[in-house]
């Protein structure tokens, strides 16, 4: 078995590989469309590719494979806890097809991100869900994950940040 393959009776998760980009983005796009923000894509596999195996790589993908196929994915970046001193996972997305749902698949991505945190002495594994997706929070909460409802995030978009970062060149803060 090759290093970072976990293997699940005829399921296997692997580290992703740059010639699975296209594969990946495309799920991201299934995804997309389940939580009905399509039309906040626009980004492309070249994108991924490069920030996943870029030189300034920032991202991780491990695929769930099927039947020689990805049929899911995770995709995770490190935070760091000043509080803990230590970095943690934070999973920008989990996804399983639709045909591919109910068999534990998501589960096991899930656990493999878990045993990632353990194994490299992280702190934390974190992630949002959208507030209206219930089979999501029941699986999370299923498996012991609780809502964080003392925080509130915030984001500041590209136009917001480009400004922001003008304003800082120009002394005006």
């Amino acid at each position: 078995m090759e290093p970072n393959t976990v293997e699940n009776g005829e399921f296997q998760i692997k580290a992703g590989r740059a010639e699975d980009c296209q594969r990946v983005f495309d799920l991201i796009m299934e995804l997309a469309i389940y939580e009905k923000l399509e039309s906040l894509v626009v980004g492309n596999a070249d994108m991924l590719r490069q920030w996943a195996f870029g030189e300034n790589k920032v991202i991780y993908i491990n695929c769930g494979w099927l039947n020689g196929e990805i049929i899911g994915y995770s995709l995770h970046f490190l935070n760091f806890s000043t509080f803990l001193c230590r970095p943690g996972i934070y999973l920008e997305d989990i996804y399983v097809q639709p045909a591919y749902r109910g068999r534990k698949y998501g589960k096991a991505l899930l656990l493999n991100l878990c045993k990632i945190a353990k194994e490299k002495g992280y702190g934390r594994v974190e992630w949002q869900v959208l507030d209206w997706n219930a089979p999501s929070i029941k699986f999370y909460e299923s498996l012991g994950a609780k809502p964080q409802k003392e925080w509130i995030q915030y984001r500041l978009i590209q136009e917001q940040f480009d400004k922001l970062a003008k304003d800082f060149d120009e002394n005006k803060y």
